[in-house]
């Protein structure tokens, strides 16, 4: 079976299994875990900031990292499909008692815009404020497209006092398309999280990263969420591997995917648009091809592809180091029958 419905399906290494095995470990909740702290400073290194705190989901990183810029009852802007709006299943709201309000744009862009015309000043005890705008870079649900204004937004957040947080899950992915550093989008926010356990192929994990203050707030919540760890050394262990090895292997993930999107385009013309996709993520249109994504989805697994669905009318197909280039052409060419 070709798993193609997420970068998260990723099974450990041999080498990283090995990495695992001998890290050394300790309690992490008394900060004596000489692995996690390794892997905390790293992250932080790499992204500009002054440290980092490891956590099990990204989803508990974004919310750390929003709940630490957004006191209760302000707001935080952000892109209607975002993940911290549609996937992290209200957390913001539930649990930190943080409201949103998004602007719209095609493959999740921002639209500077619609930005300033949201962006609520403080007007007193009348009207909510303004705390925060959160930036996902790369959009999964905009199929993995690299924000294009990213740089003038952050100028634009740093005119007016206005802290960004970044939602960097798949940052490398990022930086790999364009030849940028990962410091070099992550030090523009204030609070920024990235992913171990997506491209980079760890089995699971976030780092989520900013200033000292942040991080010591950051911790003291994470604990009070129930999510502190023990000797989680052995996990942290298997995403230093991945920093230092599986980076520059994206590229190679961003080929496979275009490879697809050109296999599909040919077999649907206009379901995919090849020159849309940046990264590792393919958003196929079914509208208009007479298919439903149930039943593509059903079809594909039947012939050992597995790919999920993102919308109505929308799969999504995401390339990684666990599926090969014969892997995915096997993949695409299935799909393309199906499909065309």
């Amino acid at each position: 079976m070709i798993d193609l419905r997420s970068d998260t399906v990723t099974r450990p290494s041999a080498e990283m299994l090995a990495a695992m095995t001998s890290a050394p470990v300790g309690d992490d909740v008394y900060g004596e875990d000489p692995t996690i702290n390794r892997l905390e400073e790293t992250v932080a290194g790499l992204l500009g900031h002054e440290a980092g705190l490891f956590t099990v989901t990204g989803s508990l990183a974004n919310m750390l990292g929003v709940r630490a810029l957004v006191p209760p009852g302000g707001e935080v802007l952000c892109e209607a499909s975002a993940h911290i709006v549609r996937a992290e299943l209200g957390s913001h709201a539930a649990v930190s008692g943080v409201t949103t309000r998004t602007w719209s744009a095609p493959a999740g862009q921002i639209d500077l815009d619609q930005i300033r015309a949201l962006i609520a000043p403080d007007l007193g005890p009348y009207f909510v404020v303004t705390s925060a705008v959160s930036v996902e870079n790369t959009h999964n649900f905009g199929g993995g497209s690299i924000q294009h204004a990213y740089d003038e937004l952050a100028d634009e957040l740093d005119a007016r006092g206005l802290p960004l947080h970044l939602d960097g899950a798949r940052l490398w992915n990022a930086a790999v398309a364009t030849g940028r550093t990962v410091e070099s989008f992550a030090r523009r926010a204030a609070a920024a999280s990235v992913c171990l356990s997506k491209g980079l192929g760890a089995p699971v994990g976030s780092v989520l990263v900013g200033s000292a203050d942040l991080i010591r707030e950051a911790r003291v919540w994470r604990k009070r969420l129930g999510a502190g760890w023990r000797q989680a050394g052995v996990l942290a262990a298997a995403g230093l591997y991945a920093v230092e090895h599986n980076v520059e292997r994206l590229a190679e993930d961003h080929a496979n995917a275009q490879m697809i999107a050109s296999v599909l385009a040919d077999a649907a013309p206009g379901s995919v648009k090849p020159d849309q996709v940046d990264t590792n993520i393919v958003v196929v249109d079914l509208a208009g091809t007479g298919h439903t994504v149930p039943s593509i989805v059903a079809g594909a697994r039947d012939a050992g592809v597995l790919v999920g669905g993102v919308g109505a009318t929308q799969l999504r197909i995401v390339t990684h180091l666990d599926a090969s280039a014969d892997d995915c052409r096997t993949a695409a060419e299935k799909l393309a029958r199906l499909i065309g």
